[in-house]
């Protein structure tokens, strides 16, 4: 069964502190260690929703799930991709730090290294060593049923995070919490009309297939310039896989055959710095002759925003911890969860990077 688009959204606005100074995040390359944390009161999450949502959500007496004090809990974190990307370093670190700070029992972690199989078999095995809880920041949106099947089958909650799953919510998994991937390319089209004047051609560097962030981020913005920018022409849409050297690789061979481009939307940043490399390796004015737009919010994007290599930068927080035992808790205390728990993303541009840096991942 395919979930809602957004069939609710937490209803309390709550700003949730980092714990600690958290690694640097986004989607590919590494970035440097010292790049890690920034200003904490920028890096918590905040989750929305709109007065007066309706639909069924889920309790602990609707999902069958038996009563659990988080302190006596052994807690499961399933990770995706190799955590040689910023996003993935964050949310990771973000996870156990929070599970630190509220001293639960036993925090189980594994990461799936991009591979669907494994991703499976980790929760299985998460399961096997006692695991009463489970995160998991799903690789694909298909697939993972059997891993879900299991954890039903011993009565396990899932929350999944990051990535929404086209499953069952209240009977596969228990909740999704996220960000509004739609939302946020429209909100990258209206940065790219904003900085192309709505005339050009762009290129949008993709991300990987099989998961609703790609699919969305793309709707997002090619429905948003559509109805807002008809003068500014999509002329190329290529995956970069959320990973710079990809996202480098593609707007080279772009460059050779569309040399007309005049503005490139990434879906992370990752790949929006791999473009600009291979801008200025041909000679190419990033942020001046191509506009650049990009999602995630990372440090070394924002810097790009300072030096004036990217125009805009739409952010996507990996800081689940926080938010992601504050709703196990309210779980485990009778209330009631939505079935999409909404977060509410900031934007970054000239006029607020500098000081923002602080608060970028």
């Amino acid at each position: 069964m395919t979930i809602p688009k957004r069939s609710r959204s937490l209803t309390v606005a709550c700003l949730l502190a980092a714990t600690a100074a958290l690694a640097v995040s986004g989607c590919a390359k590494s970035e440097t260690p010292s790049h890690a944390g920034g200003d904490s009161s920028q890096a918590a999450q905040a989750a929305e929703t709109p007065a007066g949502s309706s639909g069924s959500g889920c309790t602990l007496e609707t999902y069958g799930a038996p009563k659990l004090d988080l302190k006596d809990a052994v807690v499961g974190f399933s990770q995706s991709e190799k955590e040689a990307n910023p996003f993935r370093i964050a949310e990771t670190r973000s996870i156990k730090d929070e599970a630190a700070k509220l001293g639960v029992k036993k925090l189980l972690t594994t990461n799936a290294q991009s591979q669907l199989s494994k991703q499976i078999s980790d929760i299985q095995d998460m399961l096997a060593q006692g695991a009463q809880f489970l995160i998991v920041a799903p690789l694909n949106s298909d697939g993972l049923e059997p891993a879900f099947k299991a954890a039903a089958a011993k009565k396990v909650p899932v929350l999944t995070i990051d990535r929404k799953v086209n499953a069952g919510a209240c009977k596969d998994y228990l909740a999704f919490l996220g960000s509004d991937f739609v939302e946020q390319g429209k909100r990258a089209a209206d940065a790219m009309i904003k900085a192309t004047g709505g005339k050009g051609k762009v290129a949008i560097l993709l991300g990987a297939s099989g998961n609703n962030v790609t699919t969305d981020r793309t709707k997002g913005f090619v429905d948003q310039v559509a109805a807002k920018a008809p003068g500014l022409e999509i002329v190329a849409q290529q995956t970069g896989e959320f990973a710079r050297d990809k996202g480098q690789q593609v707007m080279e061979q772009l460059i050779q055959s569309k040399p007309d481009i005049t503005a490139v939307y990434a879906e992370n940043d990752e790949m929006a710095l791999g473009a600009i490399t291979a801008l200025k390796s041909a000679g190419k004015k990033p942020g001046k002759d191509v506009k650049v737009v990009s999602i995630d919010g990372t440090r070394n994007a924002v810097q790009a925003l300072v030096n004036g290599e990217m125009n805009a930068v739409i952010e996507s927080n990996p800081r689940f911890g926080p938010l992601a035992f504050a709703t196990a808790q309210k779980f485990y205390a009778g209330e009631e969860i939505p079935e999409n728990v909404i977060i509410s993303d900031r934007s970054y541009d000239e006029s607020n990077a500098k000081a923002s840096i602080g608060g970028a991942y």
